[in-house]
Order: C-alpha cells, then sequence, then structure tokens
C-alpha cells in the first residue's frame, strides 16, 4: 500500500510527544489517524510462520525518524537532527492542538504529571538561584554601587551610572528605589530620568546571563542568546532615539511633570507579588542583602566602614545585634539571621560572602536550566513544530498584555524575561513571539514602580516612575507597530545570535562590552568635563576627537576593507581550534576504527606493538628465504 498521492502536508494528528513518538506507526509516517479496529503496530506477525511455533519469530527492525527528509509530510518535529524553528511547513488547526495535547491514555497523562510537578519542581529552583544571584551581587557590590550615585548634571553619567548600578545589583527595582530616595535632596527629576534610563538597559544583563546555560548547545545557544538579547537591543535603540530627545526638549520631564501636577499620595503598604513570598524566605535564610548600606552611601550620609563592626549579644539575632547591621542584615520579622553573617565580620568578610553566594546562585541557575530544558525537550520530542506554534502563536499586542501581566505578578521583568529565555532558547518559542512578550515585561516592571511610589513620600517619586513608564511606552509605539521598525531589534538579536555560532565565547565578550567597559569609559570622560581644571577638559575633549576618528576608521574598516569578513573569519578560526582540540579524541577513535576496518578489508596485517611488528618481519624474512632457495633449486633443474 503506498501514499504517493496524499498532499503535502497530511499529518493533522500527530503522534504524541512524550510516549509514542519512537514507535513508527502509520500515522506518524502518513498522517493518516489510525481507525478503532487498527493496530498502532503496522509490522505484527499477521502470517503463519512456516516454523515451529514455540520458535520466536524475530519482526523487523523498524528506522526511528530524526529527519523531515524521511517523512512524507515533510513536517518539522522536535529533536530532529535537522530541526530549525526558521522552517515553515504551514499551519496546524486548533483541532490538532486539542488532540495532540489532550488525548493520552492514564499512564500517558501519569507521566506528563509527574513532568509537569518536576518542572515546577525545579523552576522554584531556578528562581531561587535568581534571588541569591541578587542577593550576592548587592552584598558584593552594594558599597560601589552606592558611591556611584551623586548630582551630576550631564545626562551621559547618569544614563552609565544606572546601567553600571544595576549591573552590579543585578536588580532594576533595588536601582530604582535608590534613584526614587535620592530625588529632590541629591537628584533632580531631570538627572533621574536619565538613571532610569540605564536602569532599563542593564537590568537585561541578567536573562543573557541565562542564556550563557545553553552554551553545551550551539543552536539552542544561538536561539537563546537571540532571545535574550532582543531584550537589549529594544533598550539601546529606545535610548539612542529618546535620550537626545530629553536632553533637547525634556519631553519626559515636562510629560510627567504635567501628570503630577495635582496628584495626591495615599499612606499605605507597597504589594508583594506571590513568588518573592515564597521564594524570599528561603533565600533569606542563606543570605539578606542590607539596602540601607547602599542608600546610605549614595545620599552621601555615612560610609561603608562606618556600619562596621557589628555590636552583637549572644547569639546573634536582629534583637540581640540591635537591627544595625553591615552589608548582611538580620530578619527583622523572623527575628533570625542568614547562614552567612558573622558578627564579627569586617566590610571585606561580607563581600567575599556575597561572591560566594553570587557564585552559589549562578550554579543552581545554570543546574535548574539545564534540568527544565532537559524535561521540556523529552516532553516536546517528536512533536510538530505546527502544533506548538499554532498553540503559543497570539496576537502581538495580547502577547504584551501577558508579559505585562505576568511581570506585575512576579514583582521583576528579570525573572519574566530569564525563564523565557530558555524555551527561545530549546525553539518552543520564537524570537517574534520573545519579543512582545519582553516588551510586556518592561511595562509590567514600571507598573510595579507606580504603585510603590503611590505610597512614597514625595511627588517626585511619582514623578520618575511615570517617566520611567512613559519611556518604555514611547520605545514601544516607535518599535513595534510599524513591521519595517520592528524588524530593526530582531535582525540586531538575530545577528548577535548567529555571532555566538561562529565563536562560542562571544556572550561573554558581549556582556563584558556591553555592560561593564562601555559604561565605565563613557563615565570616566563625562567625569572629565565635570573637573574645573582646564587640563581635564581639554583632555577629555581630545579623547572624544580620538573616539570619533576611531569609530570612523572602524566603520570604514567594516565597509570598504572588508572589516566584517576578517573579525568573522578570526572568530571562526578560534571556535575551530577550540572544536579541534575538544573533538581531537573522538576523531583519533575514529581513525583507528577506519584504518582497522581498511585493515581487514585488504587483508594486510598490522601488529599491535614493537613485539608483533619484529615478528612480522621474521617471518616476511623467512618467506623471502625460502622462495629464493625454491628459485635456485628450480634453476638448478633447468641446468642439469
Amino acid at each position: 500500500m503506498t501514499y504517493s498521492g496524499l498532499p503535502k502536508q497530511t499529518n493533522r494528528y500527530p503522534s504524541t510527544a512524550l510516549f509514542s513518538h519512537n514507535s513508527l506507526d502509520e500515522e506518524s509516517v502518513t498522517g493518516i489517524p489510525l481507525s478503532a479496529n487498527m493496530s498502532a503496530k503496522p509490522f505484527e506477525k499477521k502470517y503463519e510462520s512456516p516454523v515451529d511455533d514455540e520458535e520466536d519469530v524475530a519482526e523487523p527492525q523498524v528506522k526511528e525518524v530524526q529527519s523531515r527528509k524521511d517523512r512524507l509530510t515533510g513536517s518539522v518535529h522536535f529533536g530532529d537532527n535537522d530541526f530549525d524553528v526558521e522552517d515553515e511547513f504551514g499551519d496546524a488547526t486548533w483541532e490538532e492542538v486539542c488532540r495532540t495535547c489532550c488525548c493520552h491514555s492514564p499512564q500517558e497523562w501519569g507521566l506528563i504529571f509527574l513532568a509537569i510537578m518536576l518542572v515546577v519542581f525545579l523552576l522554584y529552583f531556578f528562581l531561587f538561584g535568581l534571588e541569591l544571584l541578587s542577593s550576592g551581587a548587592k552584598v558584593m557590590s552594594g558599597c560601589k554601587a552606592g558611591s556611584l550615585f551623586g548630582d551630576d548634571s550631564n545626562p551621559i553619567a547618569g544614563l552609565m551610572i544606572g546601567v553600571l548600578a544595576t549591573a552590579l545589583l543585578q536588580s532594576s527595582s533595588t536601582t530604582t528605589s535608590i534613584i526614587v530616595s535620592l530625588v529632590g535632596d541629591t537628584l533632580s527629576v531631570s538627572q533621574a530620568i536619565y538613571m532610569v534610563m540605564g536602569c532599563n538597559i542593564g537590568t537585561t544583563i541578567t536573562n543573557t546571563i541565562v542564556a550563557i546555560g545553553q552554551m553545551g548547545d550551539g543552536d539552542q545557544l544561538e536561539r537563546a542568546f537571540a532571545g535574550a538579547t532582543v531584550h537589549d537591543m529594544f533598550n539601546f535603540m529606545t535610548v539612542a532615539v529618546l535620550l537626545p530627545l530629553e536632553v533637547a526638549t525634556g519631553y519626559l520631564d515636562a510629560l510627567t511633570g504635567a501628570m503630577v501636577k495635582n496628584a495626591s499620595l495615599s499612606e499605605g503598604e507597597s504589594w508583594e507579588g506571590p513568588v518573592k513570598k515564597f521564594v524570599a524566605p528561603l533565600g533569606n535564610r542563606i543570605i539578606i542583602a542590607n539596602k540601607k548600606v547602599t542608600n546610605s552611601i549614595a545620599q552621601g550620609t555615612a560610609t561603608c566602614d562606618e556600619f562596621y563592626p557589628n555590636e552583637c549579644v549572644g547569639t546573634p539575632t536582629y534583637k540581640s545585634c540591635g537591627g544595625s547591621f553591615g552589608l548582611i542584615a538580620c530578619e527583622k520579622d523572623g527575628n533570625f539571621c542568614p547562614a552567612f553573617f558573622s558578627a564579627s565580620a569586617t566590610a571585606k568578610d561580607d563581600k567575599v560572602s556575597g561572591g560566594v553566594v553570587f557564585f552559589i546562585g549562578i550554579m543552581i541557575l545554570f543546574t535548574c536550566l539545564l534540568g527544565i530544558v532537559s524535561v521540556l525537550q523529552k516532553l516536546l520530542m517528536g512533536m510538530s513544530t505546527r502544533i506548538v506554534y499554532k498553540a503559543t502563536d497570539v496576537n502581538g499586542y495580547v502577547a504584551i498584555a501577558i508579559g505585562c501581566g505576568i511581570t506585575m505578578l512576579v514583582q521583576s521583568s528579570s525573572i519574566t524575561t530569564s525563564t523565557l529565555t530558555p524555551l527561545v532558547g530549546m525553539g518552543a518559542l520564537r524570537l517574534e513571539q520573545m519579543f512582545p512578550l519582553t516588551l510586556g515585561a518592561n511595562i509590567g516592571t514600571t507598573i510595579t514602580g507606580i504603585t510603590a511610589a503611590m505610597v512614597a513620600d514625595t511627588i517626585d517619586a511619582l514623578q520618575v516612575a511615570l517617566a520611567h513608564l512613559f519611556f518604555n511606552v514611547t520605545g514601544i509605539v516607535i518599535f513595534y507597530p510599524v513591521p519595517f521598525m520592528r524588524a530593526i531589534p530582531l535582525y540586531a538579536a538575530r545577528q548577535l545570535g548567529r555571532a555566538t555560532r561562529v565563536w562560542r565565547g562571544f556572550p561573554f565578550l558581549y556582556i563584558a562590552v556591553a555592560f561593564m567597559l562601555i559604561p565605565v569609559f563613557f563615565l570616566g570622560l563625562s567625569a572629565l568635563f565635570e573637573e574645573q581644571t582646564k587640563g581635564f577638559r581639554v583632555l577629555g575633549a581630545f579623547i572624544v576627537v580620538v573616539l570619533v576618528l576611531v569609530l570612523l576608521y572602524i566603520t570604514y574598516w567594516c565597509v570598504y576593507l572588508n572589516g566584517r569578513e576578517k573579525c568573522s573569519t578570526c572568530m571562526m578560526q578560534r571556535e575551530r581550534k577550540r572544536m579541534a582540540i575538544k573533538d581531537l579524541p573522538d576523531d583519533m577513535d575514529y581513525l583507528k576504527a577506519r584504518v582497522a576496518a581498511l585493515t581487514d578489508h585488504t587483508g594486510l596485517v598490522l601488529g599491535d606493538n614493537d613485539e608483533d611488528n619484529d615478528n612480522g618481519e621474521e617471518e616476511h624474512l623467512v618467506d623471502e628465504n625460502e622462495k629464493h632457495e625454491d628459485e635456485e633449486v628450480d634453476d638448478e633443474a633447468v641446468d642439469a
């Protein structure tokens, strides 16, 4: 029976992913659903065997389909060797989605339930790793981040301070709260707006770090890094447009100033999301960052060393220590101190503890990420991408609302984007679907800041929070509704993802340059112009001129001197060397196996060691001597 007359896409009811994709049934090959009286195993024994019934007859071995080229329908399934999310093979129907998701046996439902519970368990500790990552960063760099803030009227300096502080603290919420607390006393509203723009950029470092966790697979790393950096590209481009506009016109300052002109604040408590309520208690048992240290240093009322030593009486608790701590604090409500708290610790000791917790958080993060990706891959293995993409394909504006709602629920845009990044890496979520979700996450985190500012002490805090909101809203209006503008950040993110294919170490270089070197350079450059000494200003002007000339030369080199190709070739050579060293043992085993196969085919005798070689040479010499002796005997016989 042949199916050559079937249309190209007849795989309307693909087999369920976790269970039946390995058994090659007629439905998975042809796309024709099985009837009730049809067997799922078309190769079962249907004829009487001529041999004795007691003898077992081996069933034919069925080759597992792992490529769309081997399917009559040409559909792409998760787990294929040639899996590519860019390939399109038509749209599925909601009937197919429902059949694939809901039609399972009781045993399959049990396995699905266990897999979901495992994902929830791993997701909890994934969020716990993010909590430790954030707390460790705050302890490790709290003093340094606090010293960055100051009354600086330079917009570039304010932008770079926001980027650096958020990258060091691993929390835009913490940075924004510090900025809000400084408005009116140390900072003006306009300067705070520039810092909030920097916070928007700095918060994207977290999901970029999460993308590195999929470095073991080149395809997954490329997709995950593109999914993480699409958030970066949107924020970079929005800042590139709105920063000059704000400097020239004061657009955000004037708009939000008019909105809060007659506003009134109410007393109350800020709302804490349910994720924080579940994750924070466990994290507080490990380490608690004392935000008062960073705030006090930023306000200029204290230095880092003034918070030490801790004065505790007896067993360290919140009450026995008098509520006064260094970089690591104790829990007030539970009246306990975390595991990394030490009453005799110095600032250096607490910074070391923060670094240790930061490292532990990264390890937990990557371990749980690997587990989540593995379980989800098992769930999706063999499932047609048409089914998954149909189930996740929602209108872009609806996706923005979903991202906003999730972020308001979890109280962190980093949690939202970091959780979605692995899905992009494994191919379950396309980059075009990730983009609006990250835009919604940007909106959600600003609404959280607005609700917190509503119960603050000053109107300026509410104005800064509204400026943060309208900064993101304006960016969305510029870069999302028009397809041409929407394609710009998507194209930039894809190019960065492809760079990881050329060189696997590119994500580390990207993080170091984008979030550390460039902000530090421009912050130092702006500091030269703030000095009253004419020599520093001249030096700053000279550096600017040199920088412009360098950028012009780089542009000329890339466009007219094949600079892009040369850079790409250099990175490819580095990646080839790395892969050659990595694959060298396997290549040697392969060559040995091929040599052995060639030896068996040609009949050549190759010794395994020197003794075998010597024995082979001796046998060869004996054979030659015997041959010469036979020839001499034949010659003598001829002469006779």
